[in-house]
């Protein structure tokens, strides 16, 4: 436990008594995939407190009036979180859910332990606002692609940037995941990915994609 408390990004601004109460409150939980850490009111999980994940990932999103989802982000191991203490943040005005997305362990240091560190030491306060800024940009990023990027355009940056994510020229995914990925519908992507397939691209396998191309992916973007 102590090794991954001291990979908080606060860690070495408390002092040993906030330190000390951080270690006697810290759980490690085990989740499984399309389990609600956040959102879900019903299921008591409307402020759980900052997480910290060790292995997995979470899903971030929006549900719109008509019910759509929107992915926001993705938690990957070594991410932080505290939309997952949003009771804490009075300036966070809409709802996000998180879920498991994947067999995962997470860190979580409760809400009331949390937000007695915020209320004491401004070091954390600071990381509190800086990491809902951040994830405020990545909402306003999302927002902006789905405005203003054409689809072949998302989806071929999509791609790049798994390609550097990964540096393999191959997206395992489904093309279901691809289009909640990049907040579309699978029979968009279907047809998208086909006219890739036709251009040369990329090639169409079962649970994945290999990346033929990268240049002219790359092309795609530059092109108005």
């Amino acid at each position: 436990m102590e090794q991954l408390l001291e990979k908080l990004p606060y860690w070495n601004a408390l002092n040993q008594d906030e330190r000390e109460m951080v270690r006697q409150a810290a759980i490690i939980r085990k989740y499984k995939p399309g389990f609600v850490l956040h959102g879900n009111s019903d299921a008591g999980n409307s402020c759980l407190g900052m997480i910290y994940v060790i292995s997995g990932g979470v899903r971030a999103f929006v549900v719109s009036n008509e019910g759509r989802e929107i992915t926001l982000f993705f938690l990957e191991p070594t991410a932080t979180c505290v939309l997952s203490a949003s009771c804490l943040i009075s300036q966070i005005h809409f709802e996000t859910q998180l879920v498991v997305t994947k067999e995962s362990e997470i860190l979580v240091i409760p809400a009331s332990v949390f937000g007695k560190l915020t209320q004491d030491n401004i070091h954390v306060r600071c990381f509190m606002y800086e990491l809902s800024t951040q994830r405020f940009s990545d909402f306003m990023w999302v927002v902006e692609q789905m405005l203003f990027q054409r689809f072949d355009q998302r989806l071929a940056s999509f791609f790049l940037v798994q390609y550097e994510k990964n540096g393999i020229p191959e997206v395992r995914m489904t093309q279901e995941q691809i289009a909640q990925n990049i907040n579309s519908a699978r029979e968009v992507v279907a047809r998208t990915l086909k006219q890739f397939s036709t251009d040369g691209l990329i090639e169409v396998k079962r649970g994945r994609i290999i990346l033929k191309q990268l240049d002219g992916l790359k092309k795609l973007l530059r092109n108005p």
